[in-house]
Order: C-alpha cells, then structure tokens, then sequence
C-alpha cells in the first residue's frame, strides 16, 4: 500500500475512532448490565413475583384485566397489553395519560391473570436499570438523542473498517498475534491494541451495525406507520371519532384465527402509536427463537371486531426486529450473555488504549517540534 494511501487510511481511522470514542465508552459501560438485565433485576429485587397458585388456576379474561387495570390507574388509559416473557401468569400493562403519550411518559406495571391483582415493576419506570437503558438509547435526549448515537455508530463502523486496511500491511511484516514484549509501552500498547480489535472485529461490526438500526427505530416505526399502518386503515380515513369500543375479551382468540400458527405477542389498543384510532391492533409472532422476533400485525376493528387487514412486515421492521436482541446478546441464553460480556469488556481496552497511542504519538509529535524550533 502506498505511503499516501496509509496516511489517508490512518487520518480516517484516527478521527473518527477519536470523535466516538466517548460516546462508545458510554454505551459500553451501559450496554454491559443491560446484557444481564434479567438476572440483575433479580438481585436488586425489582423483579416483579406472583403468588404461587395451583397450575391450573383459570386466568381472567382480557376484559376483565383491562378494567383491573384501570382500576389501579383511575384517569388514565390502556396503551398496551402482553404476556411476561418470565411469567405466563403475568400480564405487562403500559398505561399513560392519553394513549397516544410518549413512551417515557408512560407507566409499566404487571397484573396476575389469574387475580388481577397489580405487581409493580420498578425496573420498568425507573432507578439502575432504568437510568442504564436510557443512557444506552438516548442520554435521556430523546429522538436527537437516539440520532447523535446513529451516527457515532456509523463512525464507528468506519473505524474498525478502516482499522482493517491499516492492520493488512502491518500483517505481512509480523505474525498473528504477536505482541512485541521487548519494544517500548507504546509498541505493546499498539499491539495489543491491534490484536485485540481484530479479535473483536466481527461483534464489534455486529454490535455497531444493530445498534445504528435500534438507534433509528423512532424513525422506522414512524415509516412504517405512514406507509404500512396508513395503508392499512386508509378505509377509516374519513370515519367518525370511535365513540364506543367493544370489550376486548376475545382478541386473542381472533387474532389466533386470523393468524394460525402465530401466536400474540402484545396488543396495541386504539389511539397507540402502533394502532389507529378505530383498531386494536394485536401483534402475532411466530414459534421459534427467529421469529419470535418479528411481528406480524392484526387490525381489528374496535367496535365490531371483525379483523380488517393482517399487515405484511416491511423489510426494514424485520430489521429492527432482529437487531436490537441480537444487539444485546438475547438470542443464545447465558453462553452468549457472558461471550458478550468480555467482548464488551475487550472493547473497552480497544477504545481505552486507542485513546492512549493517540495521546503519546501526538506528545512525541510536540517533543520534537519544540526541539527543532529550538536548534
């Protein structure tokens, strides 16, 4: 490779390494108790536990649970219903002031499906992991939050590429792996520091890429929303405000119809970002750990329940669908947890001495200029 070549190659990976590094370390440092989430939820105690009953204890059903809801929240409405991931006896409620509130704004609780009775979820509506996930997502900034990280995610994608054409040439003159112990800090530093992001190379391509595509789900779900969704229900376009909505007993059981082979994952009640405002909308995944993944919406029409389109999946939902679990290491169970971990960790060294041959290239740099301004 030609000198030239090098120095442009190395002007980029410097540069943008050195503007995203802060913003990486942050997400680093955040994005590691965020991996094992569940189990800390468990040891700080916020996970939410239900009585023990008999196995076959009837579950209420879905109306019923709606109003037990609004019961505990009296003022405030519905936005979203779903089964625990945890706990089959477990319903996650999201209610807020209207339905069509921001997101932050809600409130997360969990109902017993066979009592009723409401289990809060601390986790959910603040303290660690709360505070963990926003500084993950958006630095509690909200949509510009979310973009300044897609786009150091971006920059961070072009370092490790162009950190990839800097390490071919160096290659041809060491072998894989070595680490010079008889040259100064620096060298080893530098060595290590190239061994180490080869070695993560892969993840690190992984991780940067998802987390762009989650970076920008405000922006993919508001095109699907005026594409597919607007698509969908541009039969209501001029129908009047719903005036009465039909208890919601029986979506499950429509939604199955509606969708065999799939089953519900959370529903949508009307007026949600992810419905309109004459539909529930119940959002079907298939059986395995793929597809369980991605959601396949069913409209129904809130006054007469009769299902009116089965939404096909825009290729960029599909995306966000699989990325942001495999962003945070959720498809392989407790193996890929802590492969995750230390690679996280490994990242961190990279980002950290990244920093440090940066600073003692650029000292040395003035060392000899104050030297030959000197002569």
């Amino acid at each position: 490779m030609k000198s030239h070549t090098i120095r442009r190659w190395s002007f980029i990976h410097t540069w943008t390494s050195l503007i995203c590094t802060l913003f990486l370390l942050l997400l680093a440092l955040t994005g590691l108790p965020l991996i094992f989430h569940h189990e800390l939820e468990h040891i700080l105690g916020d996970a939410p536990e239900l009585k023990a009953m008999p196995a076959d204890t009837p579950h209420l059903d879905l109306q019923q649970l709606v109003l037990k809801a609004q019961a505990h929240r009296p003022g405030e409405v519905v936005q979203y219903l779903g089964r625990d991931e945890d706990d089959a006896n477990g319903v996650v409620v999201i209610m807020a002031a209207t339905a069509g509130a921001d997101p932050n704004t809600s409130h997360t609780f969990m109902l017993d499906a066979r009592t009723g009775e409401t289990v809060e979820m601390p986790s959910a509506n603040g303290g660690f992991m709360l505070t963990m996930l926003r500084l993950h997502v958006d630095m509690f900034a909200g949509l510009p939050g979310k973009l300044l990280l897609a786009f150091m995610g971006l920059l961070f994608v072009v370092a490790i590429i162009s950190g990839v054409v800097l390490y071919s040439p160096f290659m041809r003159r060491l072998e894989f792996g070595t680490v010079r112990q008889a040259k100064s800090t620096r060298v080893r530093w530098l060595d290590l520091h190239n061994l180490i992001g080869m070695v993560t190379l892969s993840w690190a391509l992984v991780v940067g890429v998802t987390g762009v595509i989650s970076a920008c789900a405000d922006l993919i779900i508001a095109a699907w929303r005026n594409e597919s969704l607007a698509a969908m229900v541009a039969p209501y376009r001029d129908a009047p405000p719903l005036t009465e909505r039909a208890a919601a007993t029986a979506l499950l059981d429509i939604a199955s119809e509606a969708a065999p082979g799939m089953k519900a994952d959370f529903i949508a009640f009307p007026g949600t970002r992810f419905s309109s405002e004459h539909h529930y909308a119940v959002f079907m995944k298939g059986s395995t750990h793929l597809t369980s993944h991605l959601l396949t919406p069913v409209l129904i029409d809130a006054s007469t329940l009769k299902v009116t389109a089965i939404g096909e999946r825009p290729w960029y939902m599909d995306a966000m669908g699989l990325s942001q679990p495999l962003h945070f290491g959720d498809y392989g169970g407790r193996p890929m947890q802590i492969l995750w971990a230390v690679l996280d960790v490994l990242t961190i060294i990279v980002l950290g001495s990244g920093v440090y041959l940066w600073w003692v290239r650029r000292r040395a740099t003035a060392i000899v200029g104050r030297t030959e301004l000197a002569r």
